[in-house]
Protein backbone atom coordinates (compact mmCIF):
# COMPACT_ATOMS: atom_id res chain seq x y z
CA UNK A 1 0.00 0.00 0.00
CA UNK A 2 1.18 3.38 -1.22
CA UNK A 3 0.37 5.08 2.49
CA UNK A 4 1.83 8.95 1.56
CA UNK A 5 -0.94 8.45 -1.43
CA UNK A 6 -3.52 7.31 0.75
CA UNK A 7 -3.19 10.21 3.24
CA UNK A 8 -2.91 12.18 0.85
CA UNK A 9 -6.11 11.20 -0.93
CA UNK A 10 -7.80 11.43 2.55
CA UNK A 11 -6.73 14.80 3.27
CA UNK A 12 -7.85 16.02 -0.19
CA UNK A 13 -11.13 14.43 0.99
CA UNK A 14 -11.63 15.85 4.58
CA UNK A 15 -10.92 19.76 2.68
CA UNK A 16 -13.51 19.15 -0.01
CA UNK A 17 -16.17 18.01 3.02
CA UNK A 18 -15.13 21.32 4.41
CA UNK A 19 -15.35 23.32 1.66
CA UNK A 20 -18.88 21.80 0.68
CA UNK A 21 -19.48 23.18 4.40
CA UNK A 22 -18.58 26.42 3.35
CA UNK A 23 -20.43 26.81 0.17
CA UNK A 24 -23.22 25.48 1.97
CA UNK A 25 -23.22 28.42 4.61
CA UNK A 26 -25.32 31.27 2.50
CA UNK A 27 -24.48 34.67 3.41
CA UNK A 28 -26.39 36.42 5.47
CA UNK A 29 -25.62 39.65 3.47
CA UNK A 30 -27.06 39.23 -0.09
CA UNK A 31 -24.52 41.67 -2.09
CA UNK A 32 -22.34 40.84 -5.27
CA UNK A 33 -18.79 41.65 -3.93
CA UNK A 34 -19.46 38.93 -1.20
CA UNK A 35 -20.70 36.08 -3.84
CA UNK A 36 -17.41 37.17 -5.96
CA UNK A 37 -14.87 37.42 -2.93
CA UNK A 38 -16.35 33.93 -1.78
CA UNK A 39 -16.45 32.35 -5.39
CA UNK A 40 -12.60 33.30 -5.46
CA UNK A 41 -12.24 32.18 -2.51
CA UNK A 42 -13.72 28.47 -3.69
CA UNK A 43 -11.14 28.43 -6.55
CA UNK A 44 -8.28 29.17 -4.44
CA UNK A 45 -9.11 26.18 -2.32
CA UNK A 46 -9.13 23.88 -4.80
CA UNK A 47 -5.55 25.00 -5.88
CA UNK A 48 -4.44 24.38 -2.57
CA UNK A 49 -3.82 21.52 -0.36
CA UNK A 50 -3.81 21.18 3.71
CA UNK A 51 -1.20 21.23 5.79
CA UNK A 52 1.18 18.29 6.68
CA UNK A 53 3.77 17.84 9.33
CA UNK A 54 6.30 17.13 6.16
CA UNK A 55 5.59 20.97 5.05
CA UNK A 56 8.33 23.26 6.49
CA UNK A 57 6.05 25.78 8.03
CA UNK A 58 3.54 22.90 9.79
CA UNK A 59 6.41 20.29 10.84
CA UNK A 60 6.10 20.98 14.62
CA UNK A 61 2.36 21.09 14.51
CA UNK A 62 0.51 17.63 14.32
CA UNK A 63 -3.22 18.77 12.82
CA UNK A 64 -4.07 15.07 12.50
CA UNK A 65 -6.62 14.84 14.87
CA UNK A 66 -7.93 17.85 13.91
CA UNK A 67 -8.48 16.28 10.68
CA UNK A 68 -10.70 13.25 13.00
CA UNK A 69 -13.62 15.88 12.96
CA UNK A 70 -16.46 15.64 11.07
CA UNK A 71 -16.96 18.97 10.67
CA UNK A 72 -20.37 20.98 10.15
CA UNK A 73 -20.81 24.29 10.23
CA UNK A 74 -21.56 26.38 13.98
CA UNK A 75 -24.70 27.52 14.03
CA UNK A 76 -26.12 30.48 16.80
CA UNK A 77 -26.92 29.31 20.28
CA UNK A 78 -29.52 31.38 22.93
CA UNK A 79 -26.68 33.23 24.99
CA UNK A 80 -28.14 35.26 27.93
CA UNK A 81 -27.05 38.49 28.62
CA UNK A 82 -25.30 38.02 32.18
CA UNK A 83 -23.40 35.31 30.69
CA UNK A 84 -21.56 37.80 27.85
CA UNK A 85 -21.14 40.49 30.55
CA UNK A 86 -18.72 38.55 32.34
CA UNK A 87 -16.57 38.58 29.32
CA UNK A 88 -17.34 42.20 28.60
CA UNK A 89 -14.56 44.60 29.68
CA UNK A 90 -15.56 47.34 31.96
CA UNK A 91 -13.80 50.41 29.47
CA UNK A 92 -15.56 48.50 26.54
CA UNK A 93 -18.95 48.16 28.38
CA UNK A 94 -20.23 50.93 25.73
CA UNK A 95 -18.92 49.46 22.66
CA UNK A 96 -18.40 45.82 21.91
CA UNK A 97 -19.85 43.32 19.30
CA UNK A 98 -20.63 39.92 20.15
CA UNK A 99 -20.30 36.68 17.87
CA UNK A 100 -21.97 33.70 18.67
CA UNK A 101 -20.20 30.35 17.25
CA UNK A 102 -19.46 33.17 14.30
CA UNK A 103 -22.83 34.79 13.79
CA UNK A 104 -23.53 38.52 14.48
CA UNK A 105 -25.78 38.87 18.02
CA UNK A 106 -26.91 42.36 17.52
CA UNK A 107 -28.58 41.46 20.81
CA UNK A 108 -25.97 40.92 22.89
CA UNK A 109 -24.30 43.84 21.63
CA UNK A 110 -23.81 47.27 22.34
CA UNK A 111 -22.62 50.51 20.43
CA UNK A 112 -25.20 52.80 22.08
CA UNK A 113 -22.24 55.32 22.47
CA UNK A 114 -19.16 55.33 20.25
CA UNK A 115 -17.93 58.71 19.41
CA UNK A 116 -19.33 60.66 16.23
CA UNK A 117 -16.93 59.24 13.22
CA UNK A 118 -16.89 55.31 14.38
CA UNK A 119 -18.78 52.73 12.52
CA UNK A 120 -18.89 49.63 14.90
CA UNK A 121 -20.91 46.61 13.65
CA UNK A 122 -21.43 44.31 10.91
CA UNK A 123 -21.60 44.34 7.04
CA UNK A 124 -25.24 45.00 7.50
CA UNK A 125 -24.78 47.84 9.69
CA UNK A 126 -21.91 49.50 6.80
CA UNK A 127 -23.55 52.85 5.34
CA UNK A 128 -23.70 53.16 1.58
CA UNK A 129 -20.47 55.24 0.91
CA UNK A 130 -18.70 52.31 3.16
CA UNK A 131 -20.30 49.94 1.29
CA UNK A 132 -18.39 50.87 -1.70
CA UNK A 133 -15.00 51.07 -0.30
CA UNK A 134 -15.62 47.92 1.38
CA UNK A 135 -14.11 45.91 -2.01
CA UNK A 136 -11.01 47.55 -1.50
CA UNK A 137 -10.50 46.27 2.16
CA UNK A 138 -11.94 42.87 2.91
CA UNK A 139 -10.20 39.94 1.51
CA UNK A 140 -7.63 42.46 -0.17
CA UNK A 141 -4.98 41.53 1.93
CA UNK A 142 -4.50 38.14 3.01
CA UNK A 143 -0.87 37.69 2.01
CA UNK A 144 0.60 34.63 0.89
CA UNK A 145 -2.05 31.97 -0.27
CA UNK A 146 -2.99 30.00 2.60
CA UNK A 147 -5.34 27.24 2.99
CA UNK A 148 -7.29 27.83 6.08
CA UNK A 149 -7.88 31.47 5.47
CA UNK A 150 -9.09 31.10 2.07
CA UNK A 151 -11.60 28.31 3.84
CA UNK A 152 -12.49 31.47 5.98
CA UNK A 153 -13.51 33.62 2.85
CA UNK A 154 -15.55 30.32 1.12
CA UNK A 155 -17.53 30.14 3.98
CA UNK A 156 -17.88 34.22 4.37
CA UNK A 157 -21.27 35.32 5.92
CA UNK A 158 -20.74 38.09 7.82
CA UNK A 159 -17.76 39.88 9.46
CA UNK A 160 -17.21 41.98 11.99
CA UNK A 161 -16.75 45.92 11.22
CA UNK A 162 -14.90 48.61 12.81
CA UNK A 163 -14.27 51.48 10.74
CA UNK A 164 -12.49 54.96 12.14
CA UNK A 165 -13.17 57.96 10.24
CA UNK A 166 -10.34 60.48 9.37
CA UNK A 167 -8.47 61.92 12.31
CA UNK A 168 -11.11 60.80 14.88
CA UNK A 169 -9.18 59.38 18.40
CA UNK A 170 -11.31 57.03 20.36
CA UNK A 171 -10.63 57.31 24.14
CA UNK A 172 -12.19 53.77 25.13
CA UNK A 173 -11.63 50.41 23.71
CA UNK A 174 -13.73 48.53 21.36
CA UNK A 175 -14.26 44.62 22.16
CA UNK A 176 -15.14 42.12 19.92
CA UNK A 177 -15.78 38.99 21.47
CA UNK A 178 -16.08 35.84 19.90
CA UNK A 179 -17.75 33.48 21.84
CA UNK A 180 -18.13 29.74 21.38
CA UNK A 181 -20.69 27.41 22.26
CA UNK A 182 -20.25 23.53 22.60
CA UNK A 183 -23.05 21.71 20.35
CA UNK A 184 -24.08 18.40 20.29
CA UNK A 185 -21.76 17.94 17.21
CA UNK A 186 -17.99 19.44 16.12
CA UNK A 187 -18.19 22.53 15.17
CA UNK A 188 -16.58 24.60 11.99
CA UNK A 189 -16.80 28.43 13.70
CA UNK A 190 -15.07 31.08 11.66
CA UNK A 191 -14.66 34.54 12.52
CA UNK A 192 -13.88 37.43 10.59
CA UNK A 193 -13.02 41.05 11.39
CA UNK A 194 -11.87 43.59 9.70
CA UNK A 195 -10.59 47.24 10.87
CA UNK A 196 -9.89 50.00 9.06
CA UNK A 197 -8.41 53.31 10.71
CA UNK A 198 -8.56 56.22 8.06
CA UNK A 199 -5.42 58.55 8.36
CA UNK A 200 -4.63 60.47 11.84
CA UNK A 201 -7.15 58.18 14.05
CA UNK A 202 -6.44 56.36 16.87
CA UNK A 203 -8.01 53.26 18.95
CA UNK A 204 -7.59 50.69 20.79
CA UNK A 205 -8.87 46.89 20.11
CA UNK A 206 -9.39 43.72 22.02
CA UNK A 207 -9.97 40.79 20.42
CA UNK A 208 -11.32 37.98 22.66
CA UNK A 209 -12.03 34.34 21.51
CA UNK A 210 -13.77 32.53 24.67
CA UNK A 211 -15.52 29.89 25.30
CA UNK A 212 -18.21 28.80 27.93
CA UNK A 213 -17.25 26.42 30.92
CA UNK A 214 -17.89 23.10 31.43
CA UNK A 215 -20.05 24.25 34.21
CA UNK A 216 -22.60 25.71 31.84
CA UNK A 217 -26.19 25.04 31.06
CA UNK A 218 -25.13 25.72 27.56
CA UNK A 219 -22.97 23.47 26.89
CA UNK A 220 -24.85 19.92 25.97
CA UNK A 221 -22.41 18.05 25.50
CA UNK A 222 -18.16 18.87 25.76
CA UNK A 223 -17.36 18.19 21.77
CA UNK A 224 -14.39 19.71 20.25
CA UNK A 225 -14.84 22.28 17.99
CA UNK A 226 -12.41 24.52 15.40
CA UNK A 227 -12.24 28.20 15.00
CA UNK A 228 -11.06 29.20 11.79
CA UNK A 229 -10.20 32.80 12.33
CA UNK A 230 -9.37 35.94 9.92
CA UNK A 231 -8.45 39.15 10.90
CA UNK A 232 -7.31 42.15 8.62
CA UNK A 233 -6.26 45.24 10.25
CA UNK A 234 -5.88 48.46 7.47
CA UNK A 235 -3.83 51.76 9.03
CA UNK A 236 -3.54 54.97 6.94
CA UNK A 237 -1.24 57.54 7.19
CA UNK A 238 -0.44 58.66 10.86
CA UNK A 239 -3.15 55.91 12.06
CA UNK A 240 -2.49 54.17 15.54
CA UNK A 241 -4.03 50.85 16.68
CA UNK A 242 -3.32 48.74 19.80
CA UNK A 243 -4.37 45.29 19.15
CA UNK A 244 -4.96 43.04 21.93
CA UNK A 245 -6.05 39.46 20.95
CA UNK A 246 -6.53 36.90 23.22
CA UNK A 247 -7.27 33.66 22.98
CA UNK A 248 -8.73 31.27 25.82
CA UNK A 249 -10.63 28.50 23.57
CA UNK A 250 -12.21 25.11 25.37
CA UNK A 251 -9.17 22.70 26.07
CA UNK A 252 -10.24 20.40 23.51
CA UNK A 253 -10.64 22.55 21.05
CA UNK A 254 -8.60 23.63 17.68
CA UNK A 255 -7.70 27.73 17.03
CA UNK A 256 -6.32 28.48 13.76
CA UNK A 257 -5.75 32.49 13.00
CA UNK A 258 -4.07 34.88 10.56
CA UNK A 259 -3.81 38.48 11.24
CA UNK A 260 -3.16 40.47 8.19
CA UNK A 261 -2.16 44.19 8.74
CA UNK A 262 -1.18 46.77 6.37
CA UNK A 263 0.36 49.92 7.52
CA UNK A 264 1.20 53.09 5.39
CA UNK A 265 3.52 55.68 6.34
CA UNK A 266 4.14 57.57 9.76
CA UNK A 267 1.01 54.92 11.10
CA UNK A 268 1.79 53.04 14.32
CA UNK A 269 0.66 49.61 15.49
CA UNK A 270 0.90 47.38 18.57
CA UNK A 271 -0.18 43.99 19.04
CA UNK A 272 -0.51 42.27 22.59
CA UNK A 273 -1.64 38.48 22.09
CA UNK A 274 -2.30 36.04 24.82
CA UNK A 275 -2.61 32.59 24.07
CA UNK A 276 -4.06 30.53 27.11
CA UNK A 277 -6.20 27.65 25.86
CA UNK A 278 -7.50 25.29 22.96
CA UNK A 279 -5.92 21.85 23.06
CA UNK A 280 -4.50 22.72 19.28
CA UNK A 281 -3.59 26.57 18.53
CA UNK A 282 -1.82 28.29 15.53
CA UNK A 283 -1.51 32.26 15.20
CA UNK A 284 -0.17 33.43 12.04
CA UNK A 285 0.70 37.49 12.39
CA UNK A 286 1.78 39.34 9.32
CA UNK A 287 2.75 42.27 8.77
CA UNK A 288 3.52 44.37 5.78
CA UNK A 289 5.02 48.26 5.88
CA UNK A 290 4.02 50.07 3.51
CA UNK A 291 5.25 53.26 3.76
CA UNK A 292 8.09 55.55 5.80
CA UNK A 293 8.69 55.88 9.37
CA UNK A 294 6.39 52.73 10.05
CA UNK A 295 6.54 51.03 13.77
CA UNK A 296 5.31 47.83 14.53
CA UNK A 297 5.36 46.41 18.17
CA UNK A 298 5.14 42.74 18.88
CA UNK A 299 4.37 41.66 22.48
CA UNK A 300 3.36 38.17 22.78
CA UNK A 301 3.01 35.85 26.04
CA UNK A 302 1.95 31.48 25.37
CA UNK A 303 1.43 29.75 28.54
CA UNK A 304 0.19 25.81 28.24
CA UNK A 305 0.49 22.75 29.97
CA UNK A 306 -0.85 19.16 29.79
CA UNK A 307 -0.41 17.84 25.65
CA UNK A 308 -1.17 21.44 24.58
CA UNK A 309 0.20 22.56 21.48
CA UNK A 310 1.12 26.44 20.69
CA UNK A 311 2.25 27.86 17.47
CA UNK A 312 3.01 31.13 17.29
CA UNK A 313 4.10 32.24 13.08
CA UNK A 314 4.82 35.91 12.64
CA UNK A 315 6.34 38.09 9.81
CA UNK A 316 7.31 41.48 9.53
CA UNK A 317 8.36 42.95 6.21
CA UNK A 318 9.75 46.46 6.18
CA UNK A 319 9.53 47.33 2.67
CA UNK A 320 10.30 51.29 3.09
CA UNK A 321 13.04 53.97 4.65
CA UNK A 322 12.90 54.23 8.44
CA UNK A 323 10.95 51.52 9.77
CA UNK A 324 10.78 50.08 12.86
CA UNK A 325 9.76 46.84 14.51
CA UNK A 326 10.20 45.45 18.24
CA UNK A 327 8.86 41.83 19.00
CA UNK A 328 9.31 39.90 22.40
CA UNK A 329 7.56 36.79 23.07
CA UNK A 330 7.30 34.47 25.86
CA UNK A 331 6.53 30.73 26.13
CA UNK A 332 5.68 28.89 29.47
CA UNK A 333 5.31 25.77 29.25
CA UNK A 334 4.25 22.74 31.78
CA UNK A 335 3.68 19.23 31.52
CA UNK A 336 3.80 17.18 27.88
CA UNK A 337 3.09 20.93 26.54
CA UNK A 338 5.08 21.68 23.09
CA UNK A 339 5.52 25.23 22.04
CA UNK A 340 6.46 26.79 18.42
CA UNK A 341 7.68 30.25 17.38
CA UNK A 342 8.63 30.90 14.33
CA UNK A 343 9.53 34.95 13.48
CA UNK A 344 10.60 36.59 10.34
CA UNK A 345 12.05 40.07 10.08
CA UNK A 346 12.24 40.88 5.86
CA UNK A 347 14.61 43.58 5.36
CA UNK A 348 14.96 44.58 1.58
CA UNK A 349 16.95 46.99 -0.01
CA UNK A 350 14.87 49.72 -0.32
CA UNK A 351 14.20 49.53 3.26
CA UNK A 352 17.31 51.74 4.68
CA UNK A 353 18.07 52.94 8.32
CA UNK A 354 15.76 50.82 9.83
CA UNK A 355 15.28 49.22 13.28
CA UNK A 356 14.99 45.45 14.52
CA UNK A 357 14.70 43.93 17.21
CA UNK A 358 13.39 40.03 18.33
CA UNK A 359 13.53 37.88 20.64
CA UNK A 360 11.70 34.99 22.14
CA UNK A 361 12.43 33.97 25.73
CA UNK A 362 10.75 30.12 26.82
CA UNK A 363 10.10 28.81 30.26
CA UNK A 364 9.87 25.13 30.71
CA UNK A 365 8.39 24.06 34.00
CA UNK A 366 8.85 20.58 33.37
CA UNK A 367 11.40 18.13 31.80
CA UNK A 368 8.79 16.67 29.15
CA UNK A 369 7.94 20.36 27.93
CA UNK A 370 9.32 21.41 24.42
CA UNK A 371 9.86 24.37 22.37
CA UNK A 372 10.63 24.88 18.59
CA UNK A 373 12.23 28.33 18.42
CA UNK A 374 13.03 29.42 15.30
CA UNK A 375 13.75 33.80 15.19
CA UNK A 376 14.89 34.91 11.41
CA UNK A 377 15.99 37.81 10.09
CA UNK A 378 16.83 37.98 6.51
CA UNK A 379 18.61 41.27 5.89
CA UNK A 380 19.80 43.08 2.35
CA UNK A 381 20.02 46.44 3.24
CA UNK A 382 23.19 47.83 4.17
CA UNK A 383 22.34 50.83 6.81
CA UNK A 384 20.04 49.11 9.60
CA UNK A 385 20.35 48.48 13.50
CA UNK A 386 18.79 44.61 13.42
CA UNK A 387 18.87 41.94 16.55
CA UNK A 388 17.20 38.66 16.95
CA UNK A 389 17.77 35.83 19.47
CA UNK A 390 16.14 33.09 21.63
CA UNK A 391 16.47 31.47 25.32
CA UNK A 392 15.52 28.34 26.57
CA UNK A 393 15.28 27.70 30.48
CA UNK A 394 14.17 26.81 33.49
CA UNK A 395 13.41 28.20 36.97
CA UNK A 396 16.96 28.90 37.83
CA UNK A 397 18.09 26.97 41.10
CA UNK A 398 19.69 30.38 42.75
CA UNK A 399 17.21 32.34 42.77
CA UNK A 400 14.75 29.98 44.14
CA UNK A 401 17.29 29.92 47.28
CA UNK A 402 17.65 33.26 47.25
CA UNK A 403 13.69 33.87 47.82
CA UNK A 404 13.66 30.98 50.29
CA UNK A 405 16.26 32.05 52.06
CA UNK A 406 13.89 35.64 52.83
CA UNK A 407 11.15 33.47 54.03
CA UNK A 408 9.12 31.84 51.21
CA UNK A 409 8.48 28.11 50.78
CA UNK A 410 9.63 26.44 47.44
CA UNK A 411 6.00 26.41 45.67
CA UNK A 412 5.43 30.54 46.64
CA UNK A 413 9.01 30.97 45.01
CA UNK A 414 8.42 29.18 41.93
CA UNK A 415 5.07 30.57 41.85
CA UNK A 416 6.17 34.17 42.33
CA UNK A 417 9.38 33.87 39.59
CA UNK A 418 6.68 32.43 36.85
CA UNK A 419 4.45 35.55 37.41
CA UNK A 420 7.63 37.45 36.98
CA UNK A 421 8.51 36.29 34.12
CA UNK A 422 4.89 36.86 32.27
CA UNK A 423 4.55 40.03 34.07
CA UNK A 424 6.79 41.53 31.49
CA UNK A 425 4.44 41.41 28.63
CA UNK A 426 0.98 41.35 30.57
CA UNK A 427 1.97 45.18 32.06
CA UNK A 428 2.01 46.59 28.67
CA UNK A 429 -1.58 45.82 27.88
CA UNK A 430 -3.46 48.98 28.36
CA UNK A 431 -6.19 48.04 30.01
CA UNK A 432 -6.11 47.65 33.96
CA UNK A 433 -9.10 45.27 34.06
CA UNK A 434 -8.00 43.59 31.38
CA UNK A 435 -4.50 43.13 32.82
CA UNK A 436 -5.77 41.98 36.26
CA UNK A 437 -7.77 39.40 34.95
CA UNK A 438 -5.22 37.62 32.77
CA UNK A 439 -2.56 38.17 35.77
CA UNK A 440 -5.42 35.85 37.67
CA UNK A 441 -5.28 33.35 34.89
CA UNK A 442 -1.81 33.08 35.05
CA UNK A 443 -1.89 33.30 38.68
CA UNK A 444 -4.43 30.41 38.67
CA UNK A 445 -2.27 28.02 36.15
CA UNK A 446 0.98 28.86 38.04
CA UNK A 447 -0.87 27.33 41.25
CA UNK A 448 -1.26 23.97 39.69
CA UNK A 449 2.25 23.51 38.72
Amino acid sequence: MNTPTVQTNRLENYLNHLLEQCQANSPLIDADYLHTLRKNAVSQVQELTLPKKKDEEWRFTDLSKLYELDLTIGKTEAVSKNIVDQFILPEAKQSYLVFVNGEYASELSNVSALSEGVSVGNLSHLSDAQTEKIVNYLGKSEGEKDTFSALNTAGLSDAAVIWINKNVVLETPIMVLFLAVSSETASLIQPRTLVIAETGSSATLVEYYGTMTEQSLYVKQNEPYFTNSVTEICLDGNAHINHNRIQRELGNSFHIGRSIITQNQDSHYTCNEINLGAKVSRHTLQIIQNGTQTESNLNGLTMIGNEQVADTHTAVCLNHPHGVTHQLHKCIMDGNSRGVFNGKIFVPKPAQLTSATQLNRNLLLSPKARINTKPELQITADNVKCSHGATISQLEADKLFYLQSRGLNESDARHLLIDAFAAEILERIPLDSLQQSLTKCVVAQTTEV
